[in-house]
């Protein structure tokens, strides 16, 4: 496993994990929402949302489908993966995916 593309992240997921089966198996997809905070000039506390586009294989896509719900809070690890793909206008679209290589189911769900 290279250590030169690799990230944590911890957060909530923002909705029901969509499965896509295949002739030899499964992924499992699902956005993931962290957030940051800072203090603005005014000295107001900020938070601020990143969503992260997460998509796991094999065994880690059978633990997503049977444990993993709209709220839940998980933390992943894995590498990040760039794609980009011509959409029906012809126009180019890229995309940004986290592959999971690990998972760690925490807490309850997001109030």
């Amino acid at each position: 496993m290279s250590l030169r593309n690799r990230v944590t992240l911890i957060g909530y997921t923002g909705k029901e994990v969509e499965i896509v089966n295949f002739e030899k198996g499964k992924i499992a997809k699902v956005s993931l929402a962290t957030n940051d905070y800072y203090t603005n000039a005014k000295g107001e506390k900020v938070e601020e949302t990143q969503w992260h586009n997460l998509v796991a294989n094999g065994k880690l896509a059978d633990i997503m489908e049977k444990y993993v719900q709209k709220g839940k809070e998980i933390s992943v690890e894995g590498k990040i993966v760039y794609k980009s793909y011509d959409d029906k206008d012809g126009n180019k679209r890229f995309i940004t995916e986290i592959r999971v290589e690990e998972l760690l189911l925490l807490g309850g769900k997001h109030a």
